[in-house]
């Protein structure tokens, strides 16, 4: 400790001349620079900044840092920040043994900085290998990548994975073409329909950052255009725009719609189905800043835009959005970090609402992009229902599950234009419910559930068991009725019932585009449905029931994002459009779909999510794994003050998600924990979740537990 008049405690009043000279000494050695960084072969380094600091790609929590390596002379200049480099990392990777170091094998990494000096005093491994000049990793980047990590309590690598492609050498060395001038300010078109519509188009194009959420009007082909028009808005003030969309479908017909706007060359796609090299060459022309425009699918939410100025995401509640690969991050929540780091305008649209784009809104954060209800009800087919009492009373649907409403809707139909059915499941084996009270046939063995086979057969569809005798534990009846039948099966039944009718399926295996405005019937899975040419003649959306009885808290407004979805490429009523939905008519998703209301829809779920504490109100993680192993990770965690642990609950195996641990023994049970805390503390139950498993992992146990933040399946 210091005194006032600068002498340490004790003072050095009255020392000899050779302890004061030594003490001099000592002192001006202590604040000398530190000595040029040295390698264990002791290579010539770089005379300038010749410490690398880099992220290895290793996605483990307890090496989530960087690491310094010194730069060898003759990779000074290609060693430069944001390019991928090659390093020795393992055992003993600073220990020095007979003059050599001990361990490591090469593993790829990004040079994240180059400093003057390291923060380790021992000798630097050298940096083994520069894999490609090219810099892929921008400071703006590995900002956002790093707010993802935290936001998700993963760790900085595993999101550089989903960020930067792999490399392509091909891609590399072809030049990217050189960037076209700001198209013009393009006019408001279909945008003229909403209440705030042209506003918010002329924002854009001035340079400003409005935020949106935007419910669109029914229709197959204008959303993609307005979309479009707004990314040309954005491009006409001179900055970027990035639009992500929830499969390859949408995004060529956004591709289209930009197209047909802008011309070739302006903007870029990144999808999957593109190939490796053509996707790494679209981002490089991205990074270079060759085209400012990026239209893609989940991936492209990292797409590294330059001067972004708007962000946009269609139909956030698709399944689509949500990364399955660590730390599984969602489209939407990145989109929101990319428009506070860079200042930008979001715009988030869709046919129906999410909760969470409701929460934007009653926050204040976003405004709402609406059409009037005139609009609305000019633009929407008319919904018609038919619940329980009404099959109850109705022979046809007791003997071929369709009711006679059904019917007539589709043979009237069929006179004008095709009819889209949606059955809540693809294939043609259906799962089982008890006939009298509709409990979910489950397997006495495993509790999975019970399906028929082809051959009439009963086979649990988890453990695979013949189901010979079942009776209902609920009731005791002993008669099943199909909880829920695939396309295949409703598109025989149809064929049968309207047999000089052709009839269409789409559905996971094959996925129809689009089919023509001829009379039709076209059975599909929810997500699968084609666009018709004229717009649709009908809807049936059928088993209803089964979509809004799924054991899940975004069942409700998951089935109304279906049912929209659906209802929306069916002509406007005035043009003779029908929906008609099984489902008791009484329930709010269906009452939604009537009114043409997901946004009242969506208020009310956020008002009851708010009593309940559930997201998105506040932060929810859940922490999976073996019994054990869970009970250990929630007794080791430091979780905020403000915490509550719900659980934990068994959860089935099969529903745990992910393989099994190697070598869990059969019978391993495993638990789910659900972690919930108020508004403004998510960052730091984040951090503790992370911490924790950190340490797990360093001890060697942590694989076997798996942490998800906000996860969108709650059950």
């Amino acid at each position: 400790m210091s005194s006032e008049n600068g002498r340490g405690e004790g003072g050095a009043e009255g020392a000899p001349p050779e302890q004061l000279a030594f003490i001099r000494e000592s002192v001006r050695k202590a604040k000398a620079p530190r000595a040029k960084p040295r390698t264990w072969r002791g290579a010539a380094l770089a005379e300038e900044l010749p410490v690398a600091r880099v992220l290895v790609d290793k996605g483990v929590l307890h090496l989530d840092r960087y690491f310094d390596y010194a730069v060898p002379e003759e990779l000074d200049a290609e060693a430069q920040p944001g390019v991928r480099v090659r390093v020795r990392f393992g055992a003993g990777r600073h220990r020095v043994r007979d003059g050599r170091r001990e361990g490591g094998g090469l593993i790829d990494g990004f040079l994240v900085e180059r400093r003057a000096e390291s923060d380790y005093s021992g000798p630097l491994a050298a940096l083994a290998q520069v894999v490609s000049p090219e810099p892929v990793l921008s400071e703006e980047l590995l900002g956002l990548t790093r707010a993802v990590a935290d936001r998700y309590a993963g760790s900085l690598a595993d999101v550089l994975q989903l960020a930067v492609p792999p490399r392509s050498a091909r891609a590399e060395k072809r030049p990217s073409p050189e960037p076209l001038s700001a198209p013009g300010v393009p006019d408001a078109g279909s945008w003229a329909r909403y209440e705030r519509g042209v506003a918010f188009l002329e924002a854009l194009a001035s340079g400003g950052a409005p935020r949106a959420v935007w419910t669109a009007l029914p229709g197959a082909d204008a959303w993609s255009d307005e979309l479009a028009r707004a990314v040309v808005a954005t491009l006409a003030s001179g900055r970027g725009a990035l639009v992500v969309l929830p499969d390859g479908r949408a995004v060529a017909r956004v591709d289209a719609a930009l197209t047909s706007l802008l011309g070739e060359g302006r903007h870029a796609v990144l999808t999957a189905e593109a190939g490796p090299e053509k996707r790494y060459r679209e981002w490089l022309a991205v990074r270079r800043g060759a085209v400012r425009a990026v239209v893609g699918t989940r991936a492209a939410m990292f797409a590294p835009v330059r001067d972004l100025g708007l962000v946009a995401i269609w139909d956030d509640g698709d399944d689509s959005h949500s990364e399955q690969h660590a730390p599984q991050p969602h489209a939407r929540e990145v989109l929101l970090l990319r428009a506070a780091q860079d200042k930008c305008a979001f715009l988030l649209g869709g046919w129906s609402c999410t909760v969470e784009a409701a929460q934007l809104v009653q926050s204040g954060w976003a405004g709402p992009l609406v059409a009037a209800r005139e609009q609305v009800r000019g633009a929407a087919p008319l919904v018609r229902t038919v619940g329980d009492g009404d099959l109850a009373r109705d022979e046809a649907a007791r003997a071929a599950r369709l009711p006679s409403l059904a019917w007539q809707v589709v043979r009237d139909a069929l006179r004008t234009g095709p009819v889209l059915v949606q059955v809540p499941r693809r294939g043609y084996v259906p799962r089982m419910a008890c006939a009298q009270c509709r409990a979910p046939a489950r397997c006495r063995h495993c509790a999975g559930p019970v399906e028929a086979q082809v051959a009439g057969a009963l086979r649990c569809g988890w453990c695979g068991r013949e189901e010979g005798a079942w009776h209902c534990p609920e009731c005791g009846s002993f008669r099943l009725r199909a909880q829920v039948v695939g396309a295949r099966r409703t598109a025989e039944e149809l064929g049968r019932a309207f047999p000089a009718v052709p009839v269409r399926t789409s559905g996971r295996e094959h996925v129809l585009d689009t089919v023509p405005g001829a009379p039709a019937l076209v059975v599909s899975t929810p997500g699968a449905e084609p666009v018709a040419e004229g717009g649709y003649a009908a809807a049936l959306l059928l088993d209803g029931w089964a979509m809004l009885g799924r054991p899940d808290l975004r069942a409700g407004e998951d089935a109304l994002r279906r049912w929209i979805a659906a209802s929306a490429l069916v002509r406007p009523q005035g043009d003779g459009g029908t929906v008609v939905v099984v489902a008791e008519p009484t329930l709010r998703p269906v009452q939604a779909l009537v009114r043409w209301d997901p946004v009242g829809h969506a208020v009310r779920e956020l008002g009851e999510r708010a009593e309940l504490g559930f997201p998105p109100v506040s932060r929810m993680a859940a922490v999976t794994g073996p019994r054990e192993a869970v009970a250990e990770f929630l007794e080791a965690v430091e979780l905020p003050r403000e915490a509550q642990v719900l659980g934990p609950v068994p959860l089935p195996v099969a529903a745990a998600g992910g393989p099994r641990r190697v070598g869990a023994p059969p019978g391993e049970h495993w638990d789910r924990a659900l972690i919930r805390v108020p508004p403004g503390r998510g960052a730091a139950l984040a951090a503790a979740l992370k911490t924790a498993q950190a340490a797990r992992m360093a001890k060697g146990g942590g694989e076997a537990v798996r942490v998800r933040i906000d996860p969108p399946d709650i059950g």
